[in-house]
């Protein structure tokens, strides 16, 4: 018998059994699957098999981790002795889902939708980062921005702002995609809707406050006022779900012959009026007053804020409400051009990073070192699971002493007022998305993520060794 083969039977056997195991997939690195009850999985014979680098449960889903191709060759021994068959992700979702309470299939329907569109965000936020590096003042030169002592960099850096500000520019458009797509409708129309809404012929939202007069349509006696959503996220996310709702109500009314001529206008016709007359000035309002909310509160008790997201972001990650936190950072860079949310993100994976990299100096087995080693320099990239789940909530205390280490940090940016401009990296690249002026502070709070987590994790683990 093979290795793989062993190792897959292994796996069935401490996931309690194949009768336990409803469906199942895998991903680049990890075996996804939906189990009937995970209080039968065996974590610690799980954890002893050698293929096996960790596992974690997230979103009513159980994961193992295997790595980088031989996840494969394990999936396919895994399914020939499960007898389950090939499923895809969206089935595993979708089973998981079932064991969802309400409030957990609402932040997973956030995930869902903000997942798929993370990878243009991000690299918009690293994009915009080198422009601050271009432009902002003080970096390379007292006062004065590095376009502004070379002149003829400024045309360079001004492309670069071009193409790193269109998927903040157009975010509309790639969440009315993403998320009419997760709530059953057409995709196509998801895109037309959000780019309605910060279509040219509108005012833009960034000017909203600046504008003496606001332009409107007279609709029979009722003023519209002809106002766009740039960088709005409730407003298309609402409007997403309705377009979505009057299409499947539409396609189950409407004959296949006539489909084509009348469910894609009438929908966006109807979606469209309802977007500008209801929808777009409820939630923009809504919009505003969360981020009065945040800001309010980080202007007052700037340390508070600081301790509570700084420490416990790493537990929003365990239960997946981190995703939530998106939608607000993007309504914080829109409407006062920085978020002090994402700088403390950044500074908890690198302290979870830290502590994970403490336990591969401390450790002496072999198979924890090699976890732990790459697991850490994943979360300095900005991708913590591997560390929290396979290393830092394993053995508790790494995961405490990463969320001190997060928790001082944040206090210390927080108090110093450090925004970034955008989202980008969350791990050590994190500071290119940092307002300039905000580098120092960040820089130090970096330090702490990084020294704390490390130097506690370690000294703990030698004092438990000790005794």
């Amino acid at each position: 018998m093979s290795k793989i083969r062993e190792s897959a039977e292994q796996i069935v056997e401490a996931l309690g059994g194949k009768e336990n195991i409803s469906a199942a997939t895998h991903c680049v690195t990890r075996l996804r699957l939906a189990l009937k009850d995970e209080g039968k999985v065996d974590e610690k014979a799980l954890e002893n098999i050698d293929l096996v680098k960790g596992s974690f449960s997230t979103n009513g889903q159980y994961q193992v981790v295997i790595g980088q191709g031989t996840v494969d060759k394990v999936y396919n021994e895994f399914i020939d002795i499960t007898g389950t068959g090939r499923a895809s992700k969206e089935d595993i979702k979708d089973e998981a889902s079932k064991k969802l309470n309400p409030l957990q299939r609402a932040i997973k329907a956030l995930a869902d939708i903000f997942i798929p569109i993370l990878p243009a965000i991000v690299t918009a936020g690293l994009l915009m980062g080198i422009n601050n590096i271009l432009t902002g003042p003080g970096i390379f030169y007292d006062e004065k921005s590095f376009i502004d002592v070379h002149k003829n960099w400024a045309d360079l850096a001004g492309i670069i702002n071009l193409i790193a500000n269109t998927a903040f520019v157009f975010l509309p458009g790639l969440i009315g995609w993403s998320a009419v797509k997760k709530f059953g409708g057409s995709p196509l129309l998801g895109i037309v809707l959000g780019l309605m809404l910060v279509h040219p012929d509108l005012l833009n939202a960034w000017d909203y406050g600046k504008t003496k007069e606001i332009p409107t349509w007279n609709l029979f006696g009722l003023p519209i006022e002809k106002v766009g959503y740039q960088g709005q996220v409730l407003p298309v996310l609402i409007a997403s779900y309705v377009l979505a709702k009057i299409e499947l109500f539409l396609k189950k009314r409407i004959p296949d012959a006539l489909q084509l001529l009348l469910v894609a206008p009438i929908t966006l016709l109807v979606t469209g009026f309802l977007a500008f007359i209801v929808i777009g000035p409820i939630t923009f309002t809504i919009g505003n007053s969360i981020t009065d909310f945040f800001v309010s509160i980080f202007d007052n008790f700037a340390w508070l804020g600081g301790l509570i997201y700084g420490g416990f972001y790493s537990l929003l990650v365990v239960t997946g409400m981190h995703h939530t936190f998106l939608a607000v950072d993007l309504q914080l860079i829109s409407n006062t051009g920085g978020t002090f949310l994402w700088p403390m993100l950044a500074l908890s994976n690198i302290a979870q990073g830290s502590a994970a990299l403490a336990m591969f100096v401390a450790s002496r087995d072999e198979k924890l070192k090699g976890l732990a080693g790459t697991s850490a320099l994943s979360a300095y990239l900005g991708i913590t699971e591997p560390a929290m789940f396979g290393v830092n909530l394993r053995f508790r205390y790494p995961f405490i002493f990463a969320m001190i280490g997060s928790a001082i940090a944040g206090i210390v940016i927080t108090i110093a007022g450090v925004r970034a401009s955008s989202i980008g990296v969350g791990g050590i690249p994190g500071f290119l998305s940092i307002l300039p002026g905000g580098w120092g502070s960040f820089f130090i709070g970096m330090g702490i993520a990084l020294v704390v987590p490390f130097v506690l994790t370690y000294l703990y683990a030698k004092v438990k060794k000790a005794k």
